[in-house]
């Protein structure tokens, strides 16, 4: 059986290499903040980081996934503290929420790439995560909430 290490903890998984990594977290390993979404790697509402960098897990295949370090809006901060996760509540950014995790996950992602984006920075990396209610302001908001503190 695979190992994953998720959240930093190791996770015997009973799957086949091409079962989609969503299924594998959610299923198997009983992690239920990725969302499924599209199942085309095209909303973003399964994003969690592997080896530190977003990646869509409804279109990463297990077999990708096995070796790696995998983090889950679970285990970006157990405690919420992480300056994305603040942010977002700051902002008020959820309506629905069903986006929310995938949202966060590409942003922390981000942010640990770009130190300090431009405006124009954070829509192109925020481009790829859908919202349905439509919050991409108040989510644009967050990210340079969140970018603005983690310079501080």
């Amino acid at each position: 059986m695979p190992t994953l290490k998720i959240n930093g903890t190791a996770t015997e998984v009973n799957a086949s290499d091409d079962t989609p990594l969503l299924w594998v977290i959610r299923e198997l390993a009983g992690l239920t903040g990725t969302k499924f979404g599209c199942g085309k790697g095209l909303c973003g509402a399964c994003t969690v980081h592997i080896n530190g960098k977003a990646q869509r897990t409804c279109i990463t295949p297990l077999s990708e996934a096995v070796g790696t370090e995998i983090t889950t809006i679970e285990g970006l901060d157990k405690a919420g503290q992480h300056p994305v996760q603040k942010a977002w509540l700051a902002e008020q950014v959820p309506q629905c929420g069903y986006c929310q995790s995938g949202q966060i996950m590409q942003a922390a992602s981000f942010l640990s790439e770009n130190k300090n984006p431009s405006n124009e920075d954070i829509v192109d990396a925020m481009t790829g995560n859908l919202c349905r209610c439509m919050s991409y302001n108040r989510i644009k908001k967050a990210v340079r909430r969140a970018a603005d503190e983690m310079k501080a």
